[in-house]
Formats: C-alpha cells, sequence, structure tokens
C-alpha cells in the first residue's frame, strides 16, 4: 500500500472516530446541564445509538454496499450530519432525542463503509488494517483532550466540534481511494445480515452462556457510557473529558496483549478477566471521590480490561468457534445481540436508576445524585454475570468450530 494511500486512510479512520468521541462522551452532561434532561432521557438518548446499530447492517447491506461507490455515500452521510449536529446544539429536551436519532441512523453505516473503503485498499489487511484502525483509537482520544482542555463538555461547544469535523471528513471522503460497490452476484438476505444463520453455534451450551453473558454484560456497559461523565463532572473531577481517555489509552495497551494471552490463557479465564474488571471498576466508583481520586483513575483505566478482555476476545472466540462458513454471520450476530439489543436495554434502564437516585435540589441548581446507591447495581449485575459464567461456561482450552 502507497504512503499516499496510507496517509489517507489513518486519516479517515482518525476524523470518523474523532467525531463520535466529541460529542457521545460528553452528551449526558451536556443534556443535564443544558437541557435539564432526566437520566431517562439520556438514557433513551444512548439507545438511539443501540437502535441505530441494530438498522445500520441493513442499510450497508442492500443498498450502501450494492449500488454506490463507499466514500460518496460515506461523504453525502456526513455532510448532512454536519448539519444534524449543528442543530442538536437548537434542539429542546423534547426534541433531542429524534434528532440524535436520524443522526445515528446516518453515522452508524459509516464505521462500515470507512472499513471497506480501509480494507479495498489493502494487500495484506492482517498485518495492515490494525495500524490504520489505531488512529481511530488516537482519534477518539484526541476529541477527549480537546474538549477537556478547552473546557466545553458541559456545553453545545462539542457538538460544534462534531459538526465542523463531520463537515470536514465528508469533503474528504470524496478524494479517498474510489471503492465501488461490491458485486451482486452474492445474495444479500437478512439472516446473513442479522447472523441468524449464524444460529447452528447454539447447539454449543458454552457458546449459548457466553452469548446470553455478552448482552447482559452490555448493561453495566451502558452505564458507563451513558452517566460516567456526568458523575465525573459532578464529583468534582476538572476536565473529565480529557482524563476519560486514559480508558482509550488503557484499551491501546491491552489490546496489544491479546493476541499473546488468548491460546496461553485460554478463552475461559480471558473472558473472566473482562467480567471481573466490570465489577472491579463500579465498585471504584461506588466507593471514589476526590478525596479518594485514585479509585476514580483506577475506574476509567480498568476500561481497556473491561472492554479488550470481554469484546476483543470475544469477537475472536466467536470467529474460531464458528469457522470460515459462517463467521461473518456469526461476527453479525454477536454486534447485533450486543451493541444492538443489550445496549438498548441498558441504556434505558441506566437512566431508570439514575433517575430513582436523584437527589431532590432547588430548581436553579444542578442535578445531585446517590452514585454510590447508583453504580452498586450496575457492580451487582456484573456480580451476577460473573458467578453465572464462572459456573456454567465449560469451554474447552482448544475452541473447536461448530459444524
Amino acid at each position: 500500500m502507497k504512503t499516499k494511500i496510507s496517509v489517507m486512510l489513518s486519516s479517515m479512520m482518525f476524523l470518523q472516530y474523532y467525531i463520535w468521541g466529541a460529542w457521545y462522551v460528553t452528551m449526558g452532561t451536556y443534556m443535564g446541564e443544558i437541557l435539564k434532561s432526566t437520566g431517562l432521557d439520556i438514557g433513551a438518548a444512548y439507545s438511539a445509538v443501540a437502535i441505530a446499530t441494530i438498522f445500520s447492517p441493513f442499510f450497508v447491506g442492500m443498498i450502501a454496499d450494492r449500488f454506490f461507490a463507499a466514500q460518496k455515500i460515506m461523504g453525502v452521510l456526513h455532510f448532512v450530519g454536519a448539519a444534524l449536529l449543528f442543530y442538536a446544539t437548537k434542539a429542546t429536551n423534547e426534541n433531542f432525542y429524534w434528532v440524535i436519532l436520524v443522526y445515528a441512523l446516518l453515522y452508524m453505516p459509516t464505521i462500515a463503509l470507512s472499513n471497506s473503503v480501509a480494507f479495498a485498499q489493502m494487500t495484506d489487511p492482517g498485518k495492515q488494517f490494525p495500524w490504520i484502525r489505531v488512529f481511530g483509537t488516537l482519534g477518539w482520544i484526541a476529541a477527549g483532550i480537546v474538549i477537556g482542555q478547552l473546557g466545553i463538555e458541559k456545553t453545545e461547544g462539542t457538538f460544534y466540534v462534531a459538526a465542523g469535523v463531520s463537515a470536514f471528513l465528508g469533503l474528504l471522503s470524496f478524494a479517498l481511494p474510489n471503492t465501488p460497490p461490491k458485486a451482486q452476484a452474492e445474495k444479500v438476505t437478512v439472516g446473513s445480515i442479522l447472523g441468524t444463520d449464524a444460529f447452528v453455534l447454539f447447539k454449543s451450551r458454552s457458546f449459548f452462556i457466553f452469548f446470553v453473558s455478552a448482552i447482559l454484560i452490555c448493561i453495566p456497559l451502558s452505564f458507563y457510557y451513558g452517566f460516567a461523565n456526568p458523575f465525573l463532572n459532578e464529583v468534582g473531577l476538572e476536565n473529565a473529558a480529557s482524563k476519560m481517555t486514559l480508558g482509550q489509552m488503557s484499551e491501546a495497551l491491552f489490546i496489544l496483549a491479546i493476541p499473546f494471552m488468548f491460546n496461553r490463557v485460554g478463552v475461559k479465564n480471558m473472558l473472566i478477566l473482562g467480567i471481573s474488571a466490570w465489577l472491579l471498576r463500579y465498585v471504584f466508583f461506588a466507593y471514589g471521590n476526590m478525596e479518594n481520586s485514585w479509585m476514580l483513575y483506577a475506574g476509567i483505566i480498568l476500561h481497556g480490561i473491561c472492554y479488550d478482555f470481554f469484546f476483543v476476545t470475544g469477537y475472536m472466540y466467536t470467529e474460531k468457534k464458528a469457522g470460515e462458513k459462517i463467521k461473518n454471520a456469526a461476527q453479525g450476530l454477536f454486534t447485533f445481540a450486543t451493541y444492538g439489543v443489550g445496549m438498548y436495554i441498558g441504556t434505558l434502564y441506566s437512566g431508570k436508576v439514575v433517575d430513582q437516585y436523584k437527589i431532590a435540589t432547588a430548581a436553579d441548581t444542578a442535578s445531585q445524585h446517590n452514585w454510590q446507591s447508583i453504580w452498586l447495581v450496575p457492580a451487582a449485575i456484573a456480580g451476577a454475570v460473573l458467578i453465572a459464567f464462572i459456573l456454567f461456561f465449560k469451554e474447552k482450552k482448544e475452541t473447536a468450530a461448530v459444524s
């Protein structure tokens, strides 16, 4: 792959995830501070991304991949997305959800499209893609640092930043290498898109236990995505958005360890470490404060183990379990179930829990919450998933494909 192409693809990935990191992490804080939203309102806004995750495979698989050049449709989606992000700053609490839902329905397909553009230019995707994709993580980190340092995480400024970058990526997309629509010889079905062709994997009891655990662990995950930033701001951690990028730095570090640990430690132990990290993170958040700020930082840094050791390991386990024939369907099923169904349930439930432990304050003051009680809820869920997983997951160290 030529250096010029590599630089363009790296820039694409950097901007792709910079946009997401600029508004997503701090949206809950913005809604609470500016729109005076309830926890249920905030949870619903985050559920919009889960809904978009469910529907975006249909758009990419049945329309974008078959009829349009990937880079062109990605450019259009980012241009329209920029307008919606700008409009989000004018929305009231009553219509903010709908703006975010429409935006998410446009943004989520661009993740798959950006991957398609990248893969189409690679001669050895196994070696080249990780070096391109890591710039996405760097983009997310950069967004958090910029937002935090500008001191705008409680303001509409986050959406202005995301809108500006989205418009720039929309322009850049038209200069990306041409990625024509895929040949239509291979029939695309609903089953292949949703991954239902991989239901055969449920014949394996161990995979079924893993699959259910993955959905359930998305409930604690939703608490973090939706309410970690509001929590850290409320307890007084300065530049919380910047500090939260330590989680992405941790993620980038621990992902490098997975290939070495996957076969040595074993799938079960890797997944147990991941679930245990979720439990430990929320215990740290429950009892952490500015006097014990190390707990807050520990909870953030644990993101690397939480995400990599469960979800990244989970993708690897799913692919190895599925085998070559249905691996794409299996990955689609795992994504649909976790980031779609699991996150949707988690976002709505987390909002209800946060509202339940809201402390009444004067109308003109910021909302306060009993965060210890709030964080002990996802801790308890993670603990229950951990116990059930240890007891019922009986996978051998060497994972054989199900036929």
